[in-house]
């Protein structure tokens, strides 16, 4: 991983093929005085209390996966409600990464990640006592907000600490396998939680994590900022939430509406008119919070693709095979996390080996074949049945663990190493924005192909069933809701339904597969065809830590 933080801003060289080169600006940019002498033990320390609050957050953008059935008979969820529970927390999460990192770079990334930390903890208090499906909702909407100004923190302080390459590539390994395995732990930490406490344990939690870590950064993690930072982008993180917002109500809404409704389709066009609106202010005020500029970087460009890409697949799949495992293999909520660890254990040991992978092969076959590595664990799965025992996936979810472990970490290092030292804020902001946004839209694109699918195979199968009034729609909203009522109808006709959403459910999550499997091929080849054949080369950074 190759970092450059300088008290001046510099251009990032990126080696290979189509290298470019950042703007330069009229005038040198003077950074805060930079604290050289951070012992090696402060700085690890330092490492492992942001890691730790990385992972709350990152954990926490999946630990509900294994507690949407317990949702949907505790709630009353469906489908739908479902989506938004989950894509809440990602949703503001992403619309608010640019303006976090901007803000953590103008006011010190130290006390930014400070506040982050106190809101989140406090949200997760308020999810934690929600007593209704729209409370939960905006309890993680508000964790979201919380977490928005933790993660860029996060990578900037890190950028800022180690100024030795050796060292830095260590140090982003253990973030991006934090990342990564943070996704994937979700779920199993969730089943350790719910098999002996209720689904609120889940958010409550972070509680006294967050205030350990609150306790342990004043003293020990040093500060970083860049004085000379523009103001707050707020018409532009207004612009670019209700872009995302009016395109994933458009998909999270469409397997209800319909996908043909005046209403969705109005949304989806309206969501693409404000981004594009976003993407013209962003390229004319004079304070951005997305810098296009950074685009110019092929290398840059094609990794936030590719890491969008990439979360798009892995919380679709992991959105689809909590429920997959619970409701189809009905196994319980802690046995599904524990069933998730080859996929976890996988991509942890493969994270810690990526950067030198990348130094060994470069960039292009890293992460080109890691997409595909995804893309094939997708396909696997994607061949389940009614017959499929867990031992017909487990290849797919190592495959998968594979997958993200080479690709996080690679294209984290490509996206850093191309930016000014003084902008590590809003680039590490800007890189952990595409990661939420692919992770939001992955539950919207595939939970709304899942809820399509269900439904039109399973209103299909009841046209010739006699069914009791009143729990056509409950059946139809989601297969928990199918199973619930096959247990209350009892006797063969109980039989009957569950087989039926049963038989729905493994059609609709064969689709999300391949569909989630199709995607990350399309970003392999764009890997392969646009990222620079060779490493880059390592550049020492000049420290620019402050301890104030």
């Amino acid at each position: 991983m190759k970092e450059r933080i300088g008290g001046g801003l510099t251009s990032a060289l990126l080696s290979g093929e189509g290298r470019d080169q950042l703007p330069q600006p009229a005038h040198p940019v003077r950074n805060e005085p930079a604290t050289s002498g951070l012992s090696a033990s402060r700085r690890w320390l330092a490492l492992g209390i942001v890691s730790v609050s990385l992972l709350i957050t990152t954990i926490d953008a999946t630990v509900l996966n294994v507690a949407l059935p317990t949702l949907v008979r505790d709630l009353g969820a469906t489908s739908t409600d479902l989506q938004w529970i989950v894509d809440a927390f990602v949703l503001v999460f992403a619309g608010l990464l640019l303006v976090g990192g901007s803000i953590a770079d103008r006011f010190g990334r130290k006390w930014i990640f400070v506040a982050g930390l106190a809101v989140f903890g406090s949200c997760s208090l308020w999810a934690a006592l929600s007593p209704s499906v729209g409370m939960l909702i905006a309890a993680r909407a508000g964790m979201g907000v919380g977490g928005a100004l933790i993660m860029p923190a996060t990578l900037a302080l890190i950028t800022s600490i180690y100024t030795d390459p050796r060292e830095r590539r260590l140090a982003f390994g253990i973030w991006s396998a934090t990342t990564g395995a943070g996704a994937v732990l979700g779920p199993i930490i969730g089943g350790l939680l719910l098999a002996h406490f209720s689904w609120g344990s889940i958010f409550l939690i972070n509680v006294p994590v967050a205030a350990i870590a609150l306790s342990l950064t004043a003293p020990f993690v040093p500060n970083s900022r860049n004085p000379n930072i523009g103001r707050p982008d707020l018409l532009g993180s207004l612009l670019s939430m209700a872009g995302l917002t009016l395109l994933l109500w458009a998909l999270i809404e469409a397997p209800i509406d319909g996908w043909s409704s005046g209403q969705v389709i109005g949304a989806g066009i309206g969501g693409a008119v404000v981004l594009a609106g976003f993407a013209l202010w962003e390229s004319r005020t004079r304070h951005p919070m997305l810098r296009l500029s950074f685009f110019r970087s092929r290398s840059f460009s094609v990794a936030a693709i590719s890491v969008a890409m990439v979360m798009f697949a892995l919380f679709g799949a992991l959105f689809v095979l909590t429920q997959y495992l619970q409701f189809d293999l009905a196994y319980s909520a802690l046995q599904t996390g524990l069933l998730l660890l080859p996929a976890a254990g996988t991509l942890v040991v493969v994270a810690s080996l990526s950067s030198f992978i990348d130094r060994a092969i470069g960039s292009r076959l890293t992460v080109g074949g890691g997409l595909l590595f995804i893309a094939g664990g997708l396909l696997q799965m994607s061949s389940a049945s009614m017959s499929t025992t867990y031992g017909g996936i487990v290849l797919g979810l190592v495959l998968v663990g594979i997958g993200v472990g080479l690709v996080i970490p690679s294209v984290t290092s490509a996206m850093m190493s191309s930016l000014p030292g003084e902008h590590t804020g809003v680039g590490a902001a800007t890189s952990s924005a595409f990661l939420q946004v692919g992770s939001a839209f992955g539950v919207a694109v595939i939970g709304s192909l899942l809820s399509t699918r269900y439904q039109n195979h399973m209103a299909a199968s009841l046209v010739h069933v006699h069914l009791p009034p009143g729990i056509e729609s409950t059946i139809l909203g989601s297969v928990g809701g199918a199973l619930s009522a096959a247990a209350t109808l009892g006797g063969p006709a109980g039989q009957l339904l569950a087989g039926l959403g049963r038989s729905a459910f493994v059609s609709a999550v064969d689709l999300s597969f391949v569909v989630g499997a199709a995607v990350t091929v399309l970003a392999a080849l764009v890997a392969f065809l646009a990222l620079p054949r060779r490493p880059a080369v390592d550049v020492p950074r000049t420290p620019e830590t402050d301890d104030r």
